[in-house]
């Protein structure tokens, strides 16, 4: 293969000191691209964090042009929806600021206007006064003062009954507004994609417990053969994967527990109770949530692919940290990779439970089997 200057494209790994330290710096320059990203918007920052960690780890220890253009492609595709993810995120709670500045303008305004008619009638008010304090006979003088009496009376009837309005008025639009900041928090932690909880939660959640001091497991669970459905048949395929697979998983899983994309094609379950308690449900996952998907390619034929995974699971014990129990659990989900793979090279005994559709529960196929 050649470039436009005539000069090749050369695959294999050359042996070239300058080149290799660019190739640490580039490594470096995305890591801390992904880690500001998530200081800098959390909502968003965390999962192009995850993603360029991931394309790090697929660039080669020496320098491969092909490699490279390859992660750079994804580098680009992942910033560009970090940064259409970002501008939303944003562009909503600038929104609801402005709503807000705008409700107390509005209240502000209409309490000025109140205030002002109210001050012109007591102006007028004492005007009166003072013409009645000039008046020689007693008699008049009584009756003007009960006439305004009645309509300072009357006056401050309407004041009140405005007031309350008013404060009626107020807490309503201050608890609509509640009410959407909340929807808006809401939308902060969960993944737009498989409307599931997303890492962000998954984490506060952890960390409740944590704080607690409440039992609880992680379970992490990575799909298979995932990032070739990706590259053969487009993200629609794997996105429309991801959605039912989250829909199959939330669905498996107890009311207690909660289920969230931790990131990719990677799943997280957190659940409220201990190991022995948790076993079985992940059994549940392999069981039923594992096997035999129709998914949709954007065009007019449906694809048919068989799902495994890799599931880690941890408990939390005292003495250790949320961080500790991740990376405990992420620990036993790669082991469980490593082993998979080993089975994948084996071929199905006879008598192995069937899982869910009739894929076998414990000799999963790691890359998809494709039936058009």
């Amino acid at each position: 293969m050649e470039t436009n200057t005539g000069l090749p494209i050369v695959d294999e790994p050359v042996a070239n000191e300058p080149l290799a330290a660019v190739m640490d710096c580039y490594r470096s320059a995305l890591q801390s691209v992904g880690k500001s990203a998530a200081q800098a918007c959390p909502a968003s920052g965390s999962e192009l964090d995850l993603q360029l960690a991931k394309l790090v780890g697929q660039l080669p220890v020496e320098p491969a042009a092909r490699a490279v253009q390859q992660v750079e492609s994804g580098v680009e595709e992942q910033l560009n929806r970090w940064a259409q993810e970002t501008a939303q995120y944003l562009q909503e709670k600038a929104d609801g600021v402005k709503e807000l500045l705008m409700m107390l303008a509005r209240t502000a305004e209409s309490v000025g206007e109140r205030d002002q008619r109210y001050a012109n009638q007591f102006s007028d008010l004492t005007s009166d006064l003072r013409t009645i304090a000039n008046l020689e006979d007693l008699t008049q003088v009584r009756s003007s003062l009960v006439r305004k009496a009645g309509e300072l009376k009357s006056c401050v009837d309407k004041m009140t009954q405005e007031s309350q309005f008013s404060i009626t008025q107020l807490k309503f639009k201050v608890s609509d507004y509640e009410t959407k900041l909340k929807s808006v928090e809401q939308l902060a932690l969960k993944d737009s994609l498989t409307g599931l909880a997303n890492r962000r939660c998954a984490e506060g959640r952890m960390e409740w417990y944590f704080a607690q001091k409440q039992a609880y497991c992680v379970s992490i669970i990575d799909l298979n053969g995932f990032k070739e459905i990706n590259d053969q048949y487009g993200h629609a395929a794997g996105d429309d994967l991801l959605k039912q697979f989250a829909s199959e998983l939330r669905n498996c899983m107890r009311s207690t527990d909660l289920v969230a994309r931790w990131g990719g094609d990677e799943f997280i379950v957190v659940l409220n109770c201990e190991l022995a308690a948790a076993k079985p449900q992940i059994n549940r996952i392999r069981e039923w949530v594992l096997g035999d998907y129709s998914i949709n390619t954007g065009s007019d034929k449906s694809l048919k692919v068989d799902i495994d995974a890799s599931i880690g699971v941890a408990q939390w014990l005292p003495g250790k940290t949320v961080k500790q129990v991740i990376e405990q659990a992420d620990a036993a989900m790669y082991l469980d990779k490593k082993q998979s793979r080993k089975r994948w090279q084996c071929e199905p005994q006879p008598g192995v439970p069937s899982g869910r559709h009739g894929m076998l529960a414990e000799a999963g196929v790691g890359l998809p089997s494709v039936h058009h």
